[in-house]
């Protein structure tokens, strides 16, 4: 008898069920990326093209995004080869798959993944007409879920997070997730600041999408936050 299955929502405090690692990986294989291991025992993704790569990097703990280790780097350059990466974005364990693997169709999807013309608007947009409210001292920058248990906000870059614009002070979209102000984080994501806003914008309507996802095991810290919509 398999597992029994919940449908829950709220996304962002749903988790990851314990395989963001098998399930990006299969949205990557089935989109023919190459994947082979790495002497720092990591696990490499490289797009048919070359130009983009997801890297699972839980096993060599690079560093930390408020407090948690960072699961996942994704990278894009303009050419094959290009030595810098002109953009990256971090993920920890708990972000839900679904939004990291709608990143990765959408960056896929791409015909020039360095590149992109809409501006912030677009990543605030998207979380507004979900519902999400714009923050009042900060409407032009920064977003919150309806249960601030979430936020997506352009932020100075954290440390050891790489772009190619090299100038100091640079501004990237950062998103992360806790049951309240002064409670660890459950998740968090970094964007450094040539990150398209456009495949931003797909990031921030997956995570705040109101469809409920599949899960077999519920995120224990925020199970009473979560609203169970049907269980098989």
């Amino acid at each position: 008898m398999q597992d029994p299955v919940y449908w829950v929502t709220p996304r962002h405090l749903a988790g990851d069920d314990g395989a963001l690692a098998e399930r990006v990986s299969d949205t990557l294989t089935g989109l023919d990326w190459r994947v082979w291991p790495t002497a720092r025992d990591t696990l490499l993704h490289v797009s048919p093209d070359g130009l983009c790569g997801a890297e699972w990097l839980l096993a060599s703990y690079p560093f930390e995004l408020g407090g948690l280790p960072v699961a996942w780097q994704v990278s894009a350059r303009s050419h094959t080869d290009s030595v810098m990466a002109e953009w990256n974005a971090y993920f920890t364990a708990g972000v839900p798959h679904e939004v990291l693997t709608d990143f990765l169709l959408a960056l896929d999807a791409r015909r020039a993944p360095d590149a992109g013309f809409d501006g912030p608007e677009v990543v605030l947009g998207e979380l507004g007409s979900r519902g999400w409210f714009r923050d009042a001292d900060r409407p032009r920058t920064a977003a919150f879920d309806p249960g601030f248990s979430a936020s997506v906000s352009l932020e100075l870059l954290p440390p050891l997070v790489e772009d190619a614009d090299p100038r100091p002070g640079q501004m990237g979209w950062q998103a992360w997730a806790e049951l309240g102000l002064g409670n660890p984080y459950l998740w968090c994501a970094s964007f450094s600041a040539s990150v398209p806003n456009d495949l931003v914008a797909v990031f921030a309507s997956s995570l705040a999408s109101s469809a409920p996802v599949p899960r077999r095991t519920l995120p224990a810290r925020a199970h009473d936050r979560l609203n169970i919509i049907r269980r098989t």
